[in-house]
């Protein structure tokens, strides 16, 4: 949204959503501070329970002040994709996050923010717009933030990288550096200790795993035997640099990644053999 614009009013299912929110925290303020039992009024005491009264409503309200500052969470929870499994959630905001291959997360709702923590693999997050509660993903020490539009965080072999698809995203590379925002088809990448500059993508590409989709153009086969490693449990061994730098391009299916590597000999130079613990190794033909 630019500077300025007035905030589009919110549609009623924006206020039921709003509404279920704040009625949880209420519930979460209750069950972490509950009220005392009350007492019976003693004679000759109405000034002195006024006070305790208000005494106790400014508590409260210090509380609740400190509370919203250091924002606790108050749920937590954990979901996970097996080796070649792509999962759809549907999050308690209305959001939604598909987890590709041998992907980890935990989500967190806190009184002010929701966050979740990418421990490995790759997630799309399509967030709902609750502009007082922005959606945090922290994948290493790159964190993204956002209040609603559709991004990827991938984490993989000590790499990050943030892909925008719809909106805006701020990214951070690292604590104490300054946010980078990026529009629609730009991506971020970075190796937690220095991040590269933004660049441009392709977004049908970039979206194609969710479809159950690889995409290779002109991929050098070591980085294409690396996302196959990632659909199967059994190693995919490479001999050779030569190997690795042979190119391959095309649309493959993730579920069909034994077609994939039963194909690469009759594109590529190369022998495949398939060892009885489910290995395979890649060698120049």
């Amino acid at each position: 949204m630019k500077p300025g614009k007035p905030p589009a009013p919110a549609r009623p299912a924006d206020r039921d959503a709003i509404d279920a929110a704040l009625e949880a925290e209420r519930e979460a303020l209750k069950a972490l501070f509950p009220l005392p039992p009350a007492r019976p009024p003693h004679r000759g005491g109405g000034a002195r329970a006024a006070r305790r009264v208000g005494h106790g409503l400014a508590v409260a309200a210090m509380v609740a002040g400190v509370l919203l500052w250091i924002d606790p969470a108050w749920r937590t929870e954990r979901h996970a994709s097996a080796v070649g499994e792509r999962r759809e959630i549907a999050l308690a905001d209305g959001s939604r996050m598909t987890l590709d291959t041998a992907t980890a997360v935990d989500v967190a709702w806190h009184l002010r923010s929701r966050r979740v923590v990418l421990h490995h693999g790759q997630a799309r997050f399509e967030v709902s717009p609750a502009r007082y509660r922005p959606f945090e993903v922290a994948a290493g020490d790159m964190v993204a933030r956002v209040v609603g539009t559709v991004f990827d965080v991938r984490r993989h072999a000590g790499r990050v990288a943030v892909t925008v698809l719809e909106g805006r995203v701020a990214v951070r590379s690292a604590p104490g550096q300054a946010a980078v925002e990026l529009g629609a088809g730009e991506q971020l990448a970075g190796d937690g200790v220095m991040a590269e500059a933004p660049r441009r993508i392709d977004p049908a590409a970039a979206a194609a795993w969710s479809e159950g989709r690889l995409v290779f153009r002109n991929t050098p086969l070591a980085e294409a035997l690396d996302e196959l490693q990632r659909h199967r449990s059994g190693r995919i061994r490479m001999h050779g640099a030569e190997v690795g730098a042979l190119q391959v391009s095309g649309v493959f299916e993730t579920e069909r990644t034994e077609q994939i590597l039963d194909l690469l000999p009759a594109i590529l130079p190369v022998s495949v053999t398939r060892q009885a613990d489910g290995s395979v190794d890649v060698r120049r033909r």
